[in-house]
């Protein structure tokens, strides 16, 4: 046994003190997975006798403008870390963006341009502000030793992994048993992944379930390079609002962190009672206790609904505030006795009499006249609170209030 080994035995061997039990658990909230958990609490123990803060990594790729509140499960965690006196690093992952995570697909990933990575890095930082402590965040890209790297690095680092540990990874496998295409680029990724966590000295990095293959990476790397290797910490995926899918804004089954207190609000409402709990564990503040009572007043007949108000004031006061959230509150009531919104767009259109499907896609509230027939089919779509249920409809001029489904509203002006 060497002398670090040594070490590490005789500090696991020393009975943990109560802040650092403190801060363990509050990392194990919620987390699916934390590997290895002895040596993260060795981590922890070391960082309260020397007074040094662990180093503490998420990386997100800029391969959309906006965050939601799936992206959240793992900020949130972040902050709990950071107010505990870790250092947070918040890594932009411009370089791997060009090549794309192919974590959980089926099929390569579109290569994004450098210009929509960067137009897309802009706003990430600020948003993820909303939960971070910005002024405590390191942030970092990881271009800055990436581009560095040259052919002649990447080359190096690619030899320190095999193809056979490659396809160890079950989305590969996957796809090649099903003989669907795999990129050689697409092998670079976790590499790169993994040299972030050289290049920032990480002891923990976090990330999503779908992440540990190449999280598992960055602690061979570091091994490679004579680190001591990180742990990592997996955080479950948050389901989106269809209570099925993985909460993506290409699915439109997400809640973004920017929109409005009342689509956030009515959005969160929409949740089946059941998804609330999952919703309740993986982004709610509240105890583990409270959540627990909560739970116990619903099985004895304690109405669902006023639990998921509760949830969903929280997170508008989160995102924006408590006025909003009361706001929000009045709002969702209104619309739930089938009152109009007070904040609904006005729209001013010309070409009356205009037909009820160009109508309803000319003012936004459908993507498409065949989606907007399909609403009037369904009865889904109101004038001045009126259903409308003529698809050949002809909407003469004039100022009514346009409504589809029970969250979309114009205030429209119709001329000829």
């Amino acid at each position: 046994m060497d002398k670090s080994q040594q070490e590490n035995a005789a500090e696991a061997a020393l009975p943990l003190s109560d802040a650092v039990q403190h801060a363990l658990a509050v990392t194990k909230r919620g987390v699916d997975e934390l590997l290895i958990e002895q040596e993260f609490a060795q981590k922890l123990a070391r960082s309260e006798k020397t007074g040094k803060p662990l180093r503490i990594k998420l990386g997100l790729d800029p391969t959309a403008p906006d965050l939601h509140l799936g992206h959240t499960v793992v900020l949130n965690k972040m902050r709990q870390l950071q107010d505990l006196g870790h250092t947070v690093i918040f890594l932009i992952g411009d370089f791997t963006s060009m090549i794309g995570d192919p974590s959980g697909r089926n099929a390569t990933r579109p290569q994004l341009t450098r210009e929509q990575i960067e137009e897309n890095a802009k706003t990430y930082f600020s948003q993820a502000s909303l939960v971070l402590d910005a002024s405590k965040t390191e942030i970092r890209y990881n271009s800055e030793w990436s581009d560095a790297l040259g052919v002649r690095g990447m080359i190096k680092l690619a030899s320190r992994y095999t193809v056979a540990r490659m396809m160890e990874r079950d989305d590969f496998t996957k796809r090649f048993k099903a003989g669907t295409p795999i990129s050689v680029h697409e092998f670079l990724y976790p590499l790169m992944q993994g040299y972030d966590s050289v290049a920032l000295e990480s002891d923990l990095e976090l990330g999503g379930t779908d992440q540990k293959f190449n999280l598992l990476v960055g602690r061979e790397l570091q091994k490679d390079w004579g680190q001591e290797p990180q742990c990592i910490l997996t955080m479950p995926l948050l389901e989106g609002l269809d209570g099925v899918e993985k909460m993506s804004k290409s699915k439109n089954n997400y809640i973004g962190i920017t929109e409005p207190g009342n689509t956030m609000f009515a959005k969160v409402m929409s949740i089946s009672d059941e998804m609330m709990w999952r919703y309740y564990d993986l982004l709610s503040f509240t105890s583990i206790e409270h959540i627990a009572a909560e739970k116990q007043a619903v099985a004895q007949g304690k109405n669902p609904r006023n639990v998921k108000v509760a949830l969903a004031q929280e997170i508008v006061t989160r995102f924006h505030s408590a006025q909003a959230a009361q706001d929000a509150l009045a709002d969702f009531e209104n619309r739930s006795k089938g009152g109009i919104p007070d904040d609904i767009p006005e729209v001013s259109l010309n070409g009356a009499p205009l037909a009820i499907g160009n109508l309803l896609k000319s003012a936004g509230l459908c993507a498409s006249t065949s989606e907007a027939l399909r609403m009037v089919e369904q009865g889904g779509v109101k004038i001045d609170g009126a259903t409308v249920s003529d698809k050949a409809l002809k909407v003469e001029a004039g100022s009514f209030v346009l409504q589809v489904g029970k969250r979309k509203f114009a205030r429209v002006h119709l001329s000829a």
